[in-house]
This record gives C-alpha cells, sequence and structure tokens, in this order.
C-alpha cells in the first residue's frame, strides 16, 4: 500500500500545484458543460434517431480518450470537447421536447446544474482535507 501525503503535509510548493491541477479540471469541465450547452442548442431540431447516432459517438470518444490519454494530452481534449459537443447533441431533441411543454422546467434545471458544479468545484478547491479516499468511494473503487 502506497502512502500519500495529506493537505496539510504537503509543502507549498506541492499545495500550488495541487491548486492549480484543479483549476485546470474545473476549467475542462466548465468548457465542457458549455460544449455540451452549445450541442443542445444546435441540435434542437434533430430528429431522436440522430441523437442516438450522435449518443454512440459520444461514447466512442469516451473510449478514445482511454487510449488517447497517455499518448497525446491536446487529442485527450480534443475528445473531450467532442464527447461534450456530441452529448449535447444527443441529448437536444429531448432538451426540445420538454422546451416546447415547460420551459420553466430547462432553466431550472440549467441552473441547478451550474449551481451544484460551481458550489462543489468551490468546495473542493477551498478544502484542506484529502479528498482521495471520497473519490475512491465515488468511483466504486472503495476495495483498493
Amino acid at each position: 500500500m502506497s502512502h500519500t501525503l495529506t493537505y496539510q503535509q504537503m509543502g507549498a510548493t506541492a499545495r500550488g500545484q495541487a491548486h492549480v491541477l484543479f483549476a485546470q479540471t474545473m476549467g475542462y469541465v466548465a468548457a465542457t458543460a458549455a460544449l455540451f450547452a452549445l450541442g443542445a442548442w444546435a441540435g434542437h431540431d434533430l430528429t431522436g434517431g440522430v441523437g442516438i447516432v450522435a449518443f454512440i459517438a459520444a461514447f466512442a470518444c469516451l473510449i478514445g480518450m482511454q487510449f488517447a490519454v497517455r499518448r497525446s494530452v491536446p487529442l485527450t481534449v480534443g475528445l473531450l470537447g467532442a464527447f461534450g459537443l456530441l452529448t449535447g447533441l444527443a441529448v437536444a431533441p429531448t432538451v426540445a421536447y420538454y422546451g416546447s411543454m415547460d420551459p420553466q422546467a430547462l432553466w431550472q434545471a440549467g441552473g441547478a446544474t451550474a449551481l451544484f458544479i460551481a458550489g462543489f468545484g468551490a468546495a473542493g478547491y477551498a478544502t484542506r482535507r484529502d479528498l482521495a479516499p471520497v473519490a475512491r468511494a465515488a468511483s466504486g473503487r472503495w476495495w483498493r
């Protein structure tokens, strides 16, 4: 079992690097969410069949990221962006349907999602605790 340092045991340089990494991660989350929203907006006139194809392509991007992550960071980031856009296109017909029935529900869901991401991102940035056990539990790797 490897020993990892807690946040308090890290030096100032390591804590600064951890904050930079967290900021980059949250930037990727924000960019992916923005591309998702762009895809959902751009694909509001798509049919359900095209949405299914976009969903399969988004899933292929996830699989591609698994292989690209060790070879090329720019390719991995590009695949992440494509995943966000394609996922937005995949759900666009459903979002358009709900929007035609109750537009207020879309604003509420979008606002709640934005607040959730911002709130937990700020909490993660501000905490001084080691969140690795939480990540293991959340990812289902609690047995390691």
